[in-house]
């Protein structure tokens, strides 16, 4: 095991990280989608607390106790989605409580002095966000194997021994802001570690194939499909879904992809239109750049309807159709994915990967686009046939699984 998960602590993490909000469960939409846009992580942790319109203020500490869930863009475009536009202020006034979906296991309450190793193992159990106390100064060793504190020497107050029964576990609580806490989420976990690529080699280099970091557990929809149709059950790790082309001999090839991090900082009634109305093929090739009319991206709709695993028609509630751009949906069907990659527009494109591409590029593809996944696709294959998907739970695995030289 890499030393540098036994020789620093969560604390070593928190330093320059803002100071939590509590977005209380009885707030608007409205309040969570500008929350939500103005959030360094993409998402928003939603407490049960006073209404901010309650005579109790400041609200009181941040406790896990206290914590109902997360709430991201993707829970809201699909909430508008279902809502419809009959009464859109009447959607943009209902509570988040509606919204979000209780998981208390997502968030755990941790001491500035636990050790790297065991928030790891926490994060890789499930926990997505650590709920830390801010401190500024330390008395004595915080753990046995914690020596280093933001790249110093932990000295006692107390004893100029460094083994002294009079080093506490616990920072001094003198030195602690009395209701100041932050969240670290697997993201500033991984941000932490492609600092200390050094210490971790020879893993960094190797691919991710090698290293097990390919997940084949993944969510997706054929691009045929109405959209709504994969957020009936949106996955939370990561919140990503995959809209793929359907091959004869049943492999996939992903055209884009409908995701919290691709909504982050949308138009949430644009995509909202877009996800009711429009084939999940159609809002990955340009109706999620919000504001694009219908006869703006290529036809997905199909005169016969998918097949279920029985070989029977599966019904559609719905008929999705556009305007085609110079072809019609089967020519759709048949076109090479090139070609369909080519009607993309930037930010459209799903962020990929080859399952040989090293771990310390795919940490790095993650961290610049602030993405919580990259899909990965086969690289003997040139039709970008999806293998599977990296997100930060399967770089942790990675990291901790083998021992480093």
């Amino acid at each position: 095991m890499a030393l540098v998960f036994l020789h620093h602590v969560v604390g070593d993490l928190t330093l320059g990280k803002p100071e939590l909000v509590q977005f209380s469960d009885s707030q608007s939409v409205k309040a969570a989608v500008r929350a939500i846009g103005e959030s360094a992580e993409g998402a928003i942790t939603i407490w049960r607390c006073p209404s901010p319109d309650s005579p109790i203020t400041p609200p009181p500490p941040p406790s896990a106790d206290r914590f109902v869930g997360m709430l991201n863009s993707l829970d809201v475009v699909a909430f508008l989605a279902s809502a419809g536009d009959d009464d859109r202020e009447k959607a943009m006034r209902t509570p988040v409580s509606e919204l979000v979906t209780p998981n208390h296991g997502l968030l755990k309450e941790v001491d500035p002095a636990t050790r790297l190793i065991d928030a790891l193992d926490m994060m890789k159990q499930g926990v997505k966000w650590l709920l830390v106390r801010k401190s500024v100064m330390w008395r004595g060793f915080s753990k046995r194997f914690s020596v280093l504190y933001n790249g110093k020497w932990l000295k006692s107050t107390q004893s100029s021994s460094v083994g002294g029964a009079s080093n506490s576990d616990r920072p001094s609580s003198s030195a602690l802001h009395e209701n100041k806490y932050c969240c670290l989420s697997r993201e500033d976990v991984v941000r932490f570690l492609i600092g200390c690529l050094g210490a971790l080699a020879p893993l960094p280099l190797s691919s991710i194939s090698s290293l097990g970091a390919i997940s084949s557990n993944y969510s997706y929809i054929d691009a045929f499909w109405p959209t709504l149709e994969a957020i009936r059950k949106i996955p939370h790790n990561p919140c990503a879904i995959a809209v793929v082309k359907t091959n004869s001999d049943g492999t996939h090839n992903i055209i884009g992809d409908i995701s919290a991090y691709k909504l982050w900082k949308c138009n949430y009634w644009a995509a909202a239109w877009a996800m009711a109305n429009l084939s999940a093929g159609q809002f990955v090739l340009g109706a999620e750049d919000y504001g694009a009319a219908p006869d703006s991206v290529p036809d997905f709709s199909i005169n016969s309807p998918p097949q279920n695993a029985g070989g029977e028609a599966s019904p559609r509630r719905q008929k999705f159709s556009s305007r085609s751009m110079g072809f019609t949906a089967s020519q759709a069907n048949e076109m090479p994915l090139r070609r369909l990659r080519s009607m993309y527009r930037g930010r459209s494109a799903p962020l990929t990967c080859k399952n040989t591409s090293s771990l310390a590029a795919v940490m790095a593809q993650m961290l610049s686009y602030r993405a919580t996944h990259v899909w990965v696709i086969d690289a003997d294959k040139e039709d970008d046939t999806l293998v599977g998907i990296v997100s930060f739970n399967e770089i942790l695995n990675a990291v901790t699984q083998y021992p480093a030289s």
